[in-house]
């Protein structure tokens, strides 16, 4: 199981037949892991539990543009032919709504009792590239930094990752950009690559852990032929591509640091709704809250952490008032840490081009649109 990115897998390619999928399936069960992956529920896809393929959305696809989503019919029995999941991994990572603690009051004094630790093993089926980059990402925060959280921590350890490479890219897609897919490299116990042809429908799969490569090893399979091995590489390449948009990543940093003051913040400010959608549904953001209650009686009390959102006034309220009032501030906000002082702290970018803030903003207000008018203007004042 992944608890950090593990190295590129260089090793065999294999096969697996559509019809044993769900082997694969029933192993990871019989080896005690709930099974998360792509379903259809309230007209899109969603990362939810599964018990077997038939849960996958066979046949389906997505079309994504700004402020836009909607599904629509393939003309085969793809499972994995959408582009990526409504809501992000993080929600079965870094819990949206967690208790952390309880006190209850005796005759004399509270018991404090802390909320026990997730020990449920986890397998999740149908991660992307970009998303096994954002993993790594909030690794790096929740994980590597001089304190872990303890309750994402064991989530992560516990964790069965099978990635499969995008076949198709999504309107408001720009992986390639950021340097996160759509190739699978890192931090997979097993990468799939869905081939559908006229009368075959296979996997091939790399192993990426000791952990993959024991379990794969219950499942009926074979080497790949070096046709089958081109099939899958040209469908990665096909995808790389076809990006529904590119953001020119030269000098970035600096690029939103030269201009904080740039009208531009003014003319998204004045679209912005400031609802945390982006926030919301990108898979790197870890912004929480803690909130205290008590019962009216005063005999017991608790603490649960919620996600929060940088968008929302009280998020950097401090005592006289908030640090950031305006939409303006907000937006800045967002955008400058995400693509620039994130990478102060953590050494990278904490985008990796998924595009869902693009797909799931109400006004469709597109990232890549407002560091390009940005980079235009200033090229334009030299």
């Amino acid at each position: 199981m992944v608890t950090k990115p593990t190295a590129p897998s260089v090793g065999p390619l294999y096969i697996l037949d559509r019809n044993d999928l769900d082997s694969l399936l029933r192993v990871l069960t019989s080896n005690g892991f709930t099974l998360i992956g792509p379903t259809l529920r309230d007209h899109a896809v969603v990362y939810d539990q599964i018990e077997s393929s038939r849960d996958f959305p066979a046949g389906w696809s997505d079309e994504q543009a700004g402020g836009t989503y909607r599904l629509i019919q393939r003309d085969d029995e793809a499972l994995f032919g959408y582009t990526q999941g409504l809501q992000s991994w993080k929600q079965y990572l870094l819990l949206s709504h967690l208790k952390l603690w309880e006190a209850r009051k005796n005759s004399k004094e509270y018991q404090l009792k802390e909320e026990p630790l997730q020990r449920e093993k986890t397998a999740f089926i149908g991660a992307r590239a970009c998303e096994l980059r954002a993993m790594a990402i909030q690794d790096q925060v929740l994980l590597r930094g001089p304190y872990a959280d303890p309750y994402y921590q064991s989530q992560r350890e516990r964790l069965f990752i099978i990635a499969v490479e995008c076949g198709q890219a999504g309107g408001t897609c720009f992986c390639v950009s950021m340097n996160a897919g759509p190739r699978v490299e890192a931090g997979f116990d097993l990468a799939l690559t869905e081939v559908v042809e006229k009368k075959r429908h296979y996997f091939t799969v790399r192993i990426g852990s000791e952990t993959g490569r024991k379990l794969f090893a219950e499942v009926p399979h074979r080497e790949a032929e070096e046709k089958e091995a081109a099939a899958a590489e040209r469908i990665v390449k096909n995808t790389a591509q076809r990006m529904g948009r590119v953001l020119d990543t030269s000098d970035l940093k600096n690029l939103l640091y030269r201009n904080l003051e740039h009208p531009r913040w003014d003319d998204v400010a004045a679209r912005c709704l400031t609802c945390a959608n982006c926030t919301q549904v990108c898979p790197t953001c870890f912004c929480t809250t803690v909130v205290d209650s008590m019962d009216l009686t005063g005999k017991q009390a608790e603490r649960r952490r919620y996600w929060d959102s940088c968008f929302t006034l009280e998020y950097s309220y401090i005592h006289g008032g908030s640090v950031r009032a305006s939409p303006k501030s907000r937006y800045r906000q967002w955008l400058i840490h995400k693509l620039a002082t994130w990478c102060d702290q953590f050494g990278e970018s904490g985008c990796v081009g998924c595009g869902r803030c693009i797909t799931w903003c109400p006004v469709a207000i597109d990232l890549t649109e407002e560091v390009s008018a940005i980079r235009e203007s200033e090229s334009q004042r030299r």
